[in-house]
């Protein structure tokens, strides 16, 4: 068993998933019996970006409001959590020398990244990074969270930040509390299997191999983050501790934690 701190994947929601409150609490306890990170590294399946880009490190860079179509105050939001420079450069000095870095210094956390934040660690009192999803391809992913592993030792909480399904387009509820449809649910069921299968080779062929597809992921970005977050823990096939489950608007909130 790892000694380091955990790696986490979490279906982090639109911004309303805010005002569940079943999210809420289930965060906040999660959140509450981790050890304390140095620093936080998210990847979130809002930012599609090749090569990898890193966010910016410059303070007051307002969040990325990346939505549209809800009320006011979601745009309001604030998380002015400290930037981490130092991360950035052991970012980059982890990734091969023949490949590129970028760094987008106008370009602050989005909410794949700041709303689960918000309810992890309200204070904003910890360093945040984030950097772009370079690919969605499975096994390219597994290698970029493989690179990212050791910063784990020095205390560094490393955040895949997707949806276990994510079929907006095939929604008839959008009510919080809808009856998931065949499509999510059987993905889910089959997710949750595989992960406590560590069954990698099936996640990785999860277009092919899972139920409910290409349903539960008309795109596939929202699941790519899973797989930094396997990469990056201490053994992609283990079996993780699967914290949250169940389903909101017709979605699957599985998120998991990895030693």
């Amino acid at each position: 068993m790892s000694s380091s701190i955990p790696t986490l994947f979490l279906s982090h929601g639109a911004p309303p998933l805010v005002d569940d409150e079943q999210w809420v609490s289930e965060l906040k306890a999660w959140s509450s019996v981790l050890p304390r990170p140095k620093a936080i590294l998210v990847v979130s399946a809002h930012w599609e970006s090749a090569p990898l880009i890193i966010g910016s490190t410059v303070p007051g860079t307002p969040l990325t409001y990346d939505f549209g179509g809800f009320p006011e105050r979601f745009y309001r939001t604030e998380y002015d959590s400290p930037v981490a420079p130092d991360l950035a450069r052991e970012v980059a000095a982890l990734m091969p020398d023949d490949e590129v870095v970028g760094s987008a210094p106008r370009r602050r956390l989005d909410h794949g990244a700041y709303v689960p934040l918000t309810v992890m660690y309200p204070e904003a009192d910890i360093p945040v990074l984030q950097v772009s999803l370079p690919t969605l391809d499975p096994e390219r992913l597994l290698r970029l969270g493989r690179r990212l592993r050791t910063l784990r030792d020095s205390g560094v909480l490393i955040i895949g930040s997707g949806f276990t399904t994510h079929g907006l387009p095939f929604l008839t509820d959008p009510s919080p509390r809808a009856t998931p449809p065949g499509w999510s649910s059987e993905f889910d069921e089959w997710a949750g299997e595989r992960l406590a299968a560590g069954d990698v080779d099936s996640l990785i062929d999860f277009r092919s191999a899972a139920p409910g597809m290409p349903y539960a992921h008309p795109t596939i970005e929202h699941f790519a983050p899973l797989f930094v977050a396997l990469g990056a823990s201490s053994d992609p096939a283990q079996i993780p501790e699967q914290v949250i489950d169940w389903f909101w608007m017709g979605l699957s909130k599985r998120s998991l934690q990895l030693s």
